[in-house]
């Protein structure tokens, strides 16, 4: 997700609940790499932050273990810098991720319990929620992913041009972000042309993205799709959506104000 505001302390919506913020969780944290057990814990802690903050390295939510959790001989390399940062070279199965685990030895309030705890990188290792994989970063209680099927009159232009229109489209609200809107292949008129790009949502699970052909240009990424969504989100299998931010999109009649997000 992701991303979604800057670094001062907001109110989540609805919630009454602010970040960056600490809790406990009660859900059983692994992580693994090349499928060798790192790090095992049933006392987590889960760091929410969004965008850069007061802790290095703190951009998207995360658990952080007590080391006693951790498997022996897993840390080496260890390196401290001047902001109060302890990494480590993470190594198991035969392989390294260097700075792969890091610690903060006095975090700002109201980040203090996790002092001493460690965290490790998204990237090269695999983390799981009970036996279920995560992808790109912890998942926040106190955000909802809503997908709610719709019959709303929407178009999709851009530069005068049709792109897509539906009366039959998918909605998806997520906290803190427009709302997106999904709508079958069979509803997009515009010439769509295979990206390289992959992305990864927690919430949701690996997208496909496609360029657009407008008149005469080539508009790159302007439109997702994930193909085998989680569990929890089966409803937008397969359906496209416009990014919002890059399009003109006409709901009911009503042009829609482009919202102002960090995929603008």
């Amino acid at each position: 997700m992701s991303r979604e505001a800057g670094a001062a302390l907001t109110e989540l919506a609805g919630t009454g609940k602010w970040w960056p913020l600490v809790e406990p969780t009660p859900r059983w944290i692994r992580v693994r790499l090349d499928g060798e057990l790192v790090a095992d814990s049933r006392d987590a802690l889960l760091h929410v932050q969004y965008g850069p903050g007061d802790l290095p390295r703190s951009f998207l939510p995360t658990y952080y273990v007590p080391s006693d959790d951790l498997q022996p001989g897993v840390l080496v390399d260890r390196e401290e810098d001047s902001s109060g940062l302890t990494t480590w070279t993470v190594q198991a199965a035969g392989r390294r991720v260097e700075q792969g685990a890091w610690m903060h030895i006095e975090p700002p309030p109201p980040l203090e319990a996790l002092a001493g705890l460690i965290t490790f990188s998204w990237h090269g290792l695999t983390w799981f929620e009970e036996d279920e994989q995560l992808q790109a970063h912890a998942r926040d209680p106190h955000k909802r992913v809503d997908v709610v099927p719709g019959s709303r009159h929407v178009r999709v232009e851009l530069d005068g041009q049709l792109l897509a229109e539906s009366r039959r489209p998918v909605l998806l609200f997520e906290t803190g972000l427009p709302v997106r809107y999904y709508l079958p292949p069979d509803d997009v008129v515009a010439e769509l042309l295979p990206s390289e790009t992959v992305s990864v949502c927690p919430y949701k699970g690996v997208a496909t993205w496609w360029a657009a052909r407008v008149g005469e240009r080539v508009v790159e990424d302007l439109v997702w799709s994930y193909p085998t969504p989680i569990p929890e989100n089966p409803r937008i299998a397969g359906l496209l959506c416009f990014r919002n931010e890059r399009v003109d999109l006409i709901v009911d009649g009503e042009r829609q104000d482009r919202p102002v997000t960090p995929w603008s």
